[in-house]
């Protein structure tokens, strides 16, 4: 069942107490969050919307730096091999952990054994968007037709090998029956632009980047995946909506350190991202963007959540045919 049909509740919390470690009370020094993508992708304008309040209420700076590369694991390994102080964390997403641990045979961290998961964020349903340039193509029936004829004729980008946006949309060619080339970039940024001329076709993306372009006419979102419309974008349908079989088309963002940190810096980390979330105007914000904040979740449940992702879409995974060496 897709997280979009649970119950987000809030839980309310007292005022967080300082976390008592070995080196003293946590924290003493700002900390480092690491964002695995490249700049301007939704991972980075979550991050940057939420490190702020997460500073104020944690009494220390945190900076924010961008370690894109290798489908976003290149900066989750250098956080799973820091040192286990929560000093040292990464917003880690649905493809650097539950895809990450099926794509990658040689994934050189464990997502359940070499990362604490602190906790969720956002929740982020997908969408498909099309290019507007180069092809009379505005509906989906007219873009499977134009798939179908033309099998590997077309080809669409991603973020990166093994990103959501990269399996989610192997998965809907398989549900239509249509084939087409993956062409990886280094951030949506990229992404969009090659959309936006042209020289791919379609994505796999959020609705808050591409709505944008969609009601700048470079590029038309054909739907949405969630149960409702977008309040973003009101007029596009739901996948249900346009007879598409349920499938797998969504992630969502968390907050993670190094295996081993202590429990009470865990539980310390997580009342701030509890708090910040609960904050009107950053609750707002996400709501506005389309990525509805994830509350009331313990470390623990969100690790055993992480693990079940990697059980639920291994299976996904290896249907795609996606691998990376």
């Amino acid at each position: 069942m897709r997280l979009t049909r649970r119950s987000l509740l809030a839980s309310s919390l007292a005022t967080p107490a300082l976390a008592q470690t070995p080196g003293g009370a946590f924290p003493n020094r700002p900390l480092r969050m690491v964002v695995p993508f490249a700049t301007g992708g939704g991972t980075d304008v979550t991050m940057r919307l939420l490190a702020p309040k997460m500073a104020e209420i944690l009494g220390q700076n945190i900076i924010v730096e961008n370690r894109p590369g290798a489908g976003s694991t290149v900066g989750t390994d250098f956080v799973a091999k820091s040192p286990p102080d929560g000093y040292t964390l990464c917003l880690a997403t649905l493809s650097s952990t539950g895809i990450a641990a099926t794509l990658y045979p040689n994934l050189p961290y464990d997502p359940v054994r070499d990362l604490t998961a602190i906790a969720p964020t956002v929740f982020i349903p997908t969408s498909v968007a099309i290019t507007t340039r180069g092809w009379n193509v505005r509906d989906l029936p007219a873009f499977v037709a134009a798939l179908k004829a033309r099998p590997n004729g077309y080809s669409y980008g991603s973020s990166g090998i093994g990103t959501t946006g990269h399996i989610a949309s192997v998965n809907f060619l398989r549900h239509v029956g249509a084939q087409a080339e993956h062409i990886p970039y280094r951030g949506a940024g990229q992404s969009f632009t090659a959309l936006l001329q042209g020289e791919t076709q379609f994505t796999h993306d959020i609705p808050s980047l591409l709505k944008p372009h969609h009601e700048g006419g470079g590029l038309k979102v054909l739907y949405v995946n969630q149960d409702t419309r977008s309040t973003l974008l009101p007029e596009v349908p739901t996948a249900a909506e346009v007879g598409l079989p349920d499938y797998k088309a969504y992630s969502w963002y968390g907050i993670f350190g190094p295996a081993g940190l202590p429990p009470a810096v865990t539980a310390r980390l997580n009342e701030a991202v509890e708090l910040t979330l609960a904050d009107p105007t950053i609750a707002n914000r996400l709501n506005e963007m389309g990525t509805p904040p994830m509350r009331g979740w313990s470390p623990e449940r969100f690790a055993n959540y992480v693990r079940q992702e990697i059980v639920d879409w291994a299976p996904l995974v290896r249907a795609s045919g996606a691998r990376v060496e």
